[in-house]
């Protein structure tokens, strides 16, 4: 079992562990709560191109929770912190993806925004996805721009149902151009490695809570993170029983990882 009180640092999933779509899931406010009492820094991360820092705010102080944007660590925003990095001012960007894309990548002017011989295609969920999108991304791949993807998701839930996600258009663009792309998103490291680093935390002092197997708790392996897994998303016992991706620890659901911490601390030498 792991030792909570080393950890300075929390890395949350978003749907599936804080909320399940609108709803807010039990344990959040308290889990919070605790963790601003005790100083524990905390993030919400999630592969999620289409939404921008602001609108995840609102969404969730809609449901009660206050989370500074700052904190929301989406796919785009990882992809830009990434970028700014390894890419200087000025360089053409063509990109594939929605609002949250775009503001990550051009909305204070560092990067410029080119179809014509762009350094980079940066690909993420497109619900607005055209041929000639596609097909000015594919020349530009194939002409030399690096190739970096947001996030590797084959899907996207909806509210009619499972749609396309950016990890579809992904698998279309390496299809016709014979590239990998580089990967921002979960299970790749880079953004709980970018979270870990907003909350100013080193990884072997930073927990990443998630519900899915081959995301959260994969992409904690790959960032030499812990993890906790919840059952109040996708993964379930018996999914868990016959992944070979296991977490650091198994619980049923905040409540009971709050639980679990309080009662560490009231046994540890005062």
């Amino acid at each position: 079992m792991l030792d909570l009180q080393r950890f300075r640092a929390i890395l949350f999933d978003m749907d599936g562990v804080l909320y399940r779509g609108s709803m807010l899931l039990p344990g959040v406010h308290e889990l919070l709560a605790y963790c601003d009492e005790h100083n524990i820094a905390y993030a919400c991360v999630t592969n999620n191109s289409t939404l921008t820092a602001e609108q995840y705010e609102t969404k969730l102080a809609d449901m009660g929770v206050h989370i500074q944007s700052v904190h929301i660590v989406t796919s785009s925003v990882a992809t830009r912190r990434y970028l700014a990095q390894h890419v200087p001012r000025n360089t053409g960007i063509y990109y594939i993806g929605m609002k949250g894309l775009q503001q990550a990548l051009f909305e204070d002017g560092y990067y410029v925004y080119t179809e014509e011989n762009p350094a980079y295609v940066v690909v993420g969920a497109d619900f607005e996805l055209t041929y000639a999108k596609l097909r000015t991304a594919c020349l530009a791949i194939r002409a030399g721009a690096q190739f970096i993807g947001t996030n590797p998701d084959t899907t996207f839930p909806s509210e009619a149902g499972i749609i396309p996600g950016a990890g579809s258009i992904l698998a279309l663009l390496r299809s016709a151009t014979d590239v990998e792309p580089f990967i921002i998103g979960k299970p790749a490291p880079t953004m709980f490695q970018t979270a870990s680093t907003i909350l100013n935390a080193q990884p072997s002092e930073t927990l990443v809570v998630g519900d899915r197997l081959d995301t959260d708790i994969a992409g904690a392996h790959a960032a030499n993170m812990s993890s906790v897994l919840v059952f109040t998303g996708v993964t379930n016992a018996e999914t868990l029983t016959q992944s070979e991706v296991q977490p650091d620890e198994v619980l049923a659901d905040l409540p009971a990882l709050l639980t679990r911490w309080k009662t560490l601390v009231e046994k540890s030498p005062s």
